[in-house]
């Protein structure tokens, strides 16, 4: 009789346990000659050396199961104990939501995303709300984190926005900022459980912070994500940029009609776009309304907004004109 101890580590141990430990109980009636016993994330099994021998490999298969697929079911454990594969879904999905359902790009603009973050280090995602940019980015950052092709994700955010300032919000600095990366959590919440991605963030596996918090940091084996990128001044964004460390990909979303800087400050995203097109390793996807995957009204409203502003831009350069024209006669 021997004991070994097998580490969940990756794997959500609610998930691999199941509802009211269905799982495991389970496991503990298809093995009847081990002694299963489960506490926080280490399951301890108990029988003879031939038998937790032949168990591990079932163990191993559970637990990649269980992270790939963000799921567990006691179908899934039949299919492992008879030597069955999952089904295939390489083809689209990039990771699987905490309900077990395939994050896939839905839309040309999102799989050109995927297709420049498998081929270069550092990626621009540029286009209007709704498109899903932010969503898919941290997607690719999940599924490169499960596949442990990096350490950690960093995600960040200007902290800043229409006008408003830190020191007037009530609270902690956490309380402070938390309203900024709130979509990052709700992106977050969506592919990675409860209690693993607590125990993540506690851990520093993913940290999540303001923009100005980067300074003087270098990034290494990590996925970074700058989201509402088009509210960073030139300064602010070159920074960031530079922060990129050995083994790090790094991806910069924003939507450049959506500027809440003072008119005098040139957005950061709008000259990167003009300073680092054309460099090897640097790609720029940009998407349009035809990608947008919230309510269909989103559409238009975007169309109209876009449309509003070409009207605007129509009307102001005829008075433009009459400026430049009455001060060359003046002259």
């Amino acid at each position: 009789m021997i004991e070994r101890h097998f580490l969940l580590d990756e794997a959500d141990p609610m998930l691999f346990y199941g509802v009211g430990n269905a799982n495991l109980r389970m496991l503990r009636s298809l093995q009847p000659k081990l002694r299963l016993v489960a506490r926080g994330d280490v399951v301890r099994v108990l029988g003879d050396e031939a038998d937790v021998a032949r168990f591990e490999p079932l163990f191993e298969r559970l637990k990649s199961h269980c992270v790939r697929f963000n799921s567990l079911s006691e179908e899934d454990i039949l299919a492992a104990v008879r030597g069955m594969s999952p089904p295939d879904e390489s083809g689209a999905a990039i990771v699987y939501s905490t309900g077990g359902k395939p994050v896939a790009p839905r839309t040309d603009g999102q799989r050109r995303i995927v297709e420049a973050f498998d081929a270069n280090d550092l990626v621009f995602a540029i286009g209007p709300a709704g498109t899903g940019k932010t969503y898919v980015g941290i997607a690719l950052a999940v599924r490169a984190l499960k596949r442990k092709e990096v350490r950690r994700i960093i995600l960040s955010r200007p902290a800043v926005e229409a006008g408003e300032k830190l020191g007037f919000l009530p609270g902690d600095m956490k309380d402070k900022v938390d309203p900024y990366l709130q979509p990052l959590y709700d992106a977050l919440g969506e592919m990675i459980p409860a209690a693993k991605l607590q125990d993540y963030m506690e851990t520093g596996v993913i940290q999540i912070a303001p923009l100005a918090f980067m300074r003087g940091r270098t990034l290494s084996d990590a996925v970074v994500i700058l989201d509402e990128a088009q509210n960073t001044t030139r300064a602010q964004l070159r920074m960031f940029l530079t922060r990129l460390g050995h083994g790090t990909k790094m991806m910069i979303t924003g939507d450049v009609t959506q500027i809440d800087l003072p008119a005098v400050q040139r957005s950061g995203l709008v000259d990167a776009r003009r300073v680092l097109a054309g460099i090897e390793g640097v790609a720029f996807v940009t998407l349009d309304r035809s990608d947008i995957v919230r309510h269909r009204l989103v559409t238009r409203i975007v169309q109209a907004y876009e449309a509003a502003s070409h009207r605007e831009r129509r009307v102001a350069e005829p008075e433009e004109k009459k400026e430049n024209d009455g001060a060359t006669s003046h002259d």
